[in-house]
């Protein structure tokens, strides 16, 4: 018999399971149908184990500076037990993989393992939505919903003419399975994956180069934060190749590595080589094989179209958030979506934040943060703007902590006084942005939290200070 359920979550990530649980505790029946494992890419391929290793890089390379801190370590230099890192990253995966498995089970949400695939009307149901699903071991259940939450993900994106073998030529997913650290790699993309492992690797010892087709690395976010990252990385010794396209019918694998040319804007030739490759371009929603074609529910450019307040599809009860919509293709942005859409379908009035005022974190060593709208972006857009940038280094705690790298860039509409966009480049960037994303919420103005007493010494002031210094009032610039 089909199993009939409120609610059909497609996909176990962090906004299919967030869809459930919120469904769940409005006292709607829920079904997740995850193919892989619950959590996801976040969990399993992407934030966390990415993390993990970025962690054990930064604390090496803290370990390798400890004579600036006054400890004298014994002689000899630290060194890298690759397997213990590797050990711990699954570690930490595994614990909050059982974490989620008993979230379902507290909130009696039943999950399927097995690919789902939508199905027409047909005896099941008079309209599209119910679920056919084929399970692990080769048996099939079919589920009846209410209504479906579309939420599976994407993957990464491959460059045509590259033959893949997860070795000598990788993507992120892959990467993180590599039993060995490279001597050596070749970055293909400067955006936010690739900025982290070179980032990571370039912590480890490991020989970095950086290929990015656009004139700048991280070329999403503020130029200013692209300068400073980059400052970051080549004093590290990363090789940067900013405007170089890769000509990928030149690549060539060996037993020695990796060999290819680029072709950089002036019109030369870079011959590269590296012990491996990571190509990190993008990512493309996981959208084939779902039975969209039996529905009204249409895609573009590769991922499900929606409308942009409710997040229904072209069916009214089929929803669609998470990566495989586009837009942010962030965990966290997945799940503002998540509860977005379960708001809407059990009757509420949602409130979905513009893709801007979601918050966009870079977990390189300096961090990098940011909310809202670039300065070049805001001119686009026709505000006349003011903006303030202060160093990292003229905080107390940023000199003690021994990182004050970094700065706060605030930028606002010189009309109304409203806060547009907060940039962030140094340690913690990533926890301190949470203090802007409220700002956004509340529609805070730069005045506002300036004025908000800010403990001393922490990383934080550099918030406050930024602020003020709009109004020419920072007391510490």
């Amino acid at each position: 018999m089909p199993i009939e359920v409120d609610v059909a979550v497609l996909g176990g990530g962090p906004g299919g399971y967030t869809a459930a649980v919120k469904a769940a505790q409005a006292g709607l029946s829920v079904v997740v149908i995850e193919k892989d494992k619950l959590g996801g890419t976040c969990l399993h391929r992407g934030c966390i184990p990415s993390k993990a290793l970025l962690r054990s890089a930064e604390v090496y390379a803290t370990i390798g500076d400890s004579a600036s801190y006054g400890i004298r370590l014994p002689e000899g230099a630290a060194s890298v037990d690759w397997g213990a890192v590797l050990k711990r990253k699954d570690s930490i995966v595994e614990q909050l993989y059982k974490g989620l498995q008993a979230l379902m089970k507290q909130h009696k949400i039943e999950v399927i393992q097995g690919g789902g695939r939508i199905i027409g009307p047909s005896i099941f149901s008079p309209r599209s939505g119910a679920i056919a699903v084929e399970l692990a071991d080769g048996e099939a259940e079919t589920i009846v919903p209410k209504n479906v939450v579309i939420a599976t993900g994407s993957r990464p994106r491959k460059l045509e003419g590259l033959s893949y073998d997860g070795e000598h030529i990788a993507t992120s997913d892959e990467a993180l399975g590599w039993t060995s650290r490279p001597s050596s790699v070749l970055i293909v993309g400067g955006g936010v994956i690739g900025v982290e492992w070179a980032s990571m690797l370039s912590d480890f010892g490991t020989q970095v180069t950086i290929v990015e087709a656009a004139e700048r690395i991280l070329p999403s976010e503020d130029k200013d934060i692209g300068a400073e990252i980059a400052k970051a990385l080549r004093k590290r010794g990363v090789v940067i190749h900013t405007g170089a396209s890769l000509q990928t019918d030149s690549c060539i694998t060996s037993d020695k590595g990796v060999e290819i040319r680029a072709m950089t804007g002036g019109g030369d030739t870079l011959t590269l080589s590296a012990d491996r490759m990571l190509v990190s371009v993008g990512r493309i929603g996981n959208v084939e094989a779902l039975g969209l074609e039996n529905t009204d529910v249409k895609t573009e450019k590769g991922f499900v179209k929606v409308n942009p307040a409710t997040l229904q599809t072209g069916e009214s009860h089929i929803y669609a958030i998470g990566d495989c919509i586009g837009g942010v293709q962030l965990a966290h942005a997945a799940m503002h979506e998540a509860t977005t859409a379960i708001e809407h379908l059990t009757g509420s009035k949602p409130s979905r934040a513009a893709d801007r005022d979601i918050p966009r974190c870079v977990y390189s060593r300096p961090e990098a943060a940011a909310i809202g709208w670039t300065e070049e972006n805001a001119k686009a857009e026709g505000y006349q703007v003011r903006t303030a940038k202060l160093p990292l280094r003229i905080l107390g705690k940023a000199l003690v902590h021994g990182e004050s790298d970094g700065f706060a860039k605030v930028v606002a509409d010189a009309a109304t006084g409203d806060l547009l966009g907060v940039h962030l480049v140094g340690v913690h960037a990533t926890e301190l942005i949470a203090e802007a994303s409220l700002a956004k919420l509340v529609d805070a103005i730069p005045w506002e939290i300036g004025r908000t007493i800010h403990p001393h010494p922490t990383l934080s002031e550099v918030m406050q200070e930024t602020m003020l210094a709009l109004e020419g009032a920072a007391g510490h610039a």
